[in-house]
């Protein structure tokens, strides 16, 4: 751990007890319509933090998370950096949007290794990652820029391994993408460039955070071993599963290969192959990568695993060196709010549950999955269950609030930060009356948790990192109105939103703060700054200010 240090505050912010930011992902501040599940539940807890607390809105969207523009929805990801790291830092699509505008990638060593390795042993470059213009793990227009390129230097077999997305994009958007794929591969006459496998990205390759490594199994039979459903093309493939299971949406489709017409699958990864992972964002790529990566491997049966050069969009994990080579050089985010505190050595409590398990701990940590004082840090992980979120909108939060109640008692913490999953995860299913029962049950735990802060003389910092449950009907970003199918009803949206999220400080009895009010564009990042001053610290040199006055 490197040794940094911070000043005690002139300010008479601080409390004497724990500062406790607390995180309800996916809730953001909408419209008030018949589509938003924040307005539409009964959030009597979040309804008297804005009328008798100091609140505001919060930017997490766009630049101030560090995306490319402002079009570009927030996320978890990018979110829970901002607030652990207290400034902005440009993001994965940002990085790669450039280097390929550069062409740095495809003169950087680790593109030249791949095709090099693909030409020696006359094997295909594999393309595996999420088919859609989400710009939140990947973006199609990334993955066309590197087969054009694999084009330019004779490259003469290219596969795709395409992830159905409808989550971060449209719910049943998938052949959008799909058409132009297939469409985009056919413009490489003399070329042997196919889609060899897919599926939808909640049931084949992308699981996170150890939740289900069934999924990754799944996507390694099809990738890898061409094991699964055939079908001639991707578009037979969408439409055949779609048809068979009415309802249901791309992110569920399970997983299926490409054959030809003997029957045989087209593209299985072989030994000599090359492998780029596409996907810029780490959560969801890091368990594939070990089952590529990792010699021994207790998780699942692979079978044989072939020999083939493997690399990463960026490195998913820099603790843990993972992939060992990659395209993009992340973005090395220093300084956060957690290494400061453990320089200091101020007790920290990082909780949440199996899905936002890591966002609290290696997101908020800059891309560090260890602690930086096991000693002085508790990282605690409530296990997700494996049912659907919309059965069960209410998730682990009574658990998380049980061991984090717990925990705050023992006195042993003078900051704690926590996730509550369920706007997020119960908003992608695009379920509204599930999310208004996930938004409601956030609620309860607030007003269970907050007065326990209150009695210690602490402070509670009630945010979100971006929107999702605050708008789950389609809109037409033209006319403004909600997008519905042929028998009327609104067409459902899973993805996040461009909305901003609310920002709540909850003292104790007696203790008053004041907001500053000339930060229009405050976002995210100042939530680290507003912690530290209210733990009596000032802001470290180059952190974005605290949105307390005075």
């Amino acid at each position: 751990m490197s040794v940094l240090s911070l000043q005690r505050s002139a300010k008479s912010h601080g409390v004497s007890g724990p500062v406790v930011v607390v995180v309800m992902d996916g809730v953001g501040v909408g419209a008030e319509d018949d589509g938003n599940a924040v307005w539409l539940a009964r959030t009597p807890v979040l309804d008297a933090l804005g009328r008798v607390t100091p609140t505001r809105r919060l930017k997490a969207h766009g630049l101030a998370v560090g995306l490319p523009s402002d079009d570009d929805m927030g996320n978890s990801e990018v979110g829970h950096n901002a607030l652990g790291a207290g400034r902005v830092f440009e993001q994965g699509a940002r990085l790669v949007n450039q280097a390929i505008a550069t062409e740095a990638m495809f003169r950087g060593e680790t593109w030249r290794w791949l095709l090099d390795g693909a030409r020696e042993r006359r094997a295909p470059v594999h393309f595996i990652g999420l088919l859609s213009d989400g710009n939140v793990h990947s973006h199609i227009d990334h993955l066309f820029a590197m087969i054009r390129r694999c084009d330019a230097e004779g490259i003469a077999s290219v596969r795709v391994h395409a992830l159905l997305d409808g989550r971060d994009v449209p719910e049943t958007s998938a052949l959008t993408y799909v058409d132009a794929l297939e469409a985009f591969l056919r413009g490489f006459p003399g070329r042997d460039y196919r889609v060899a496998s897919g599926g939808g990205r909640m049931k084949v390759t992308m699981d996170r955070y150890e939740a289900d490594w069934a999924m990754v199994a799944r996507g390694w039979a099809a990738h890898v071993h061409g094991d699964a459903r055939g079908f001639r093309s991707m578009a037979e493939a969408v439409e055949t599963l779609r048809a068979e299971s009415p309802g249901v949406i791309d992110q569920n489709l399970p997983g299926f290969v490409i054959v030809d017409e003997r029957g045989a699958p087209v593209g299985p990864i072989r030994d000599g192959a090359s492998v780029v992972f596409f996907n810029f964002r780490g959560d969801r790529a890091i368990e594939i990568t070990r089952a590529f990566e990792q010699d021994a491997l207790s998780t699942f049966e692979r079978g044989a695993r072939p020999e083939v050069r493997y690399a990463g969009m960026m490195q998913y994990d820099g603790d843990l060196r993972l992939p060992r080579r990659f395209l993009v050089t992340p973005p090395a985010i220093d300084r956060t709010m957690g290494e400061y505190l453990a320089s200091e050595g101020v007790t920290q409590l990082a909780i949440s549950e199996t899905q936002k398990f890591g966002h609290v701990t290696y997101f908020w940590n800059g891309n560090r999955t260890e602690a930086f004082d096991a000693a002085r840090e508790t990282y605690v992980e409530i296990p997700s269950e494996l049912r659907p979120f919309e059965e069960r909108p209410w998730m682990k939060c009574a658990e998380i609030t049980d061991r984090l109640i717990d925990e705050l008692k023992t006195g042993r913490y003078r900051h704690a930060r926590v996730n509550y999953p369920n706007g997020d995860m119960v908003g992608h299913t695009g379920v509204r009356d599930a999310a208004v029962l996930a938004v409601e049950a956030v609620d309860l735990q607030l007003g269970r948790l907050i007065p326990v802060v209150q009695a210690m003389d602490g402070a509670v910092l009630v945010t979100a990192d971006h929107g999702n449950a605050d708008e789950m009907f389609e809109v037409d970003k033209k006319t403004k109105r909600v997008q519905r199918h042929a028998d009327g009803r609104p067409k459902a949206k899973t993805s996040h939103t461009l909305n901003p999220v609310p920002f709540h400080v909850a003292l104790a009895p007696g203790r008053t703060v004041t907001l500053r009010d000339d930060l229009p564009s405050a976002g995210l990042s100042n939530v680290a700054a507003t912690a530290l001053d209210l733990l009596g610290y000032s802001a470290p040199e180059g952190y974005d200010p605290s949105l307390l006055a005075g």
